[in-house]
């Protein structure tokens, strides 16, 4: 045990989150371990249980919430589905010697350094609401009422990116994760 950390990458919905983190559990200099998110929805095609989310009914994720089990969680996109960061995870990943890396939005980023202030907050910024847009559309996984709601939450989410140690513009994939790891070793001293 010694200098683990919690790692927070948060930015709007098509920035390109999930590739930086892939990337960057593969390339971290750091020794880092992606915290699974606990969520009341159902696996969708193909998601496993303990790998992809820690799938929860209703009752025990409020349980649990009732019982201060979460280090952040909120209902998400007013679907009526939860989800969140359960503290067992984080401290499993710490107890191993590992830093934890947490891919969440901004609301559980501000909620998590509040309560661990030595969390590092890295946000991934699209460098412009035009560039956001067309990967959105270049997805072609969303409806254009869908679209319109990432926007707005992007913009959302954007203004609050004040509130990070570290602003990343996602112009490559490459260059991100070398950005991110370049922080990380600084960290780590």
């Amino acid at each position: 045990m010694g200098n683990e950390r919690i790692v927070i990458i948060s930015g709007p919905s098509g920035v390109g989150k999930s590739t930086v983190v892939s990337q960057l559990l593969d390339r971290s200099p750091v020794p880092m371990v992606l915290s699974i998110s606990a969520t009341t929805r159902e696996p969708r095609v193909g998601e496993i249980d303990f790998q992809n989310y820690i799938f929860l009914s209703d009752d025990d994720f409020q349980l649990r919430r009732d019982n201060g089990d979460f280090l952040e969680c909120k209902e998400v996109f007013g679907r009526g589905y939860w989800y969140g960061t359960l503290k067992s995870t984080v401290e499993s990943g710490h107890s191993d010697g590992k830093w934890v890396l947490l891919e969440i939005d901004v609301e559980g980023a501000i909620a998590v350094k509040q309560q661990k202030p030595d969390t590092i907050m890295i946000f991934l910024h699209p460098g412009s609401m035009g560039t956001l847009e067309q990967r959105l559309r270049d997805r072609n996984t969303d409806s254009e009422d869908s679209i319109q709601r990432r926007l707005e939450v992007a913009r959302n989410e954007i203004g609050k990116s004040n509130l990070y140690d570290h602003i990343i513009e996602n112009k490559t994939i490459n260059d991100t994760v070398n950005q991110i790891c370049d922080v990380l070793k600084r960290l780590a001293g």
